[in-house]
């Protein structure tokens, strides 16, 4: 079933994207939810039309997700945590603490945008990915210490 997606969502694809996916999953949640629509032949015209009058307003957008991933190319970050006494991490480290971190350098930045790939349970060096735009994303290098 091909639907269009009326909202981003993770590991499927960005809002205005035509994509295919089970019935199921389709008909049964992204429809009923709104978070996706059918992509009839009419919705698809509809689709290039409101893609065609929107070009100049998008390309607005990647030009400020790209100046705000320029301002997170040369910061790096550290995060304090409660450790062990063998280095491991009472918890993890999540996207909420780097996003605060962010925010103490004076950089407001959503915490869903942030993605870290694997779950931070030790004391090290890591990075996580920034996504201001379905084209654009920032890598943020954070060093987690024991507090």
């Amino acid at each position: 079933m091909e639907i269009i997606l009326l909202e981003d969502i993770n590991n499927l694809g960005y809002k205005d994207d035509v994509v295919s996916v089970k019935n199921g999953y389709g008909r049964n949640f992204l429809i009923p939810q709104g978070k996706a629509t059918l992509a009839t032949p009419s919705a698809r015209k509809v689709l290039a039309e409101n893609l065609k009058q929107r070009a100049h307003k998008l390309e607005k957008l990647k030009a400020e997700a790209a100046a705000m991933a320029e301002k997170l190319n040369g910061i790096s970050l550290t995060i304090g945590a409660k450790t062990s006494a063998t280095g491991t991490i009472f918890g993890s480290v999540n996207n909420i603490q780097i996003a605060e971190a962010l925010a103490k350098q004076g950089l407001e930045i959503d915490r869903k945008t942030i993605v870290i790939k694997d779950a931070v349970k030790e004391i090290g060096s890591y990075k996580a990915i920034v996504k201001f735009h379905k084209e654009v994303t920032a890598e943020v290098a954070f060093e987690v210490v024991a507090e």
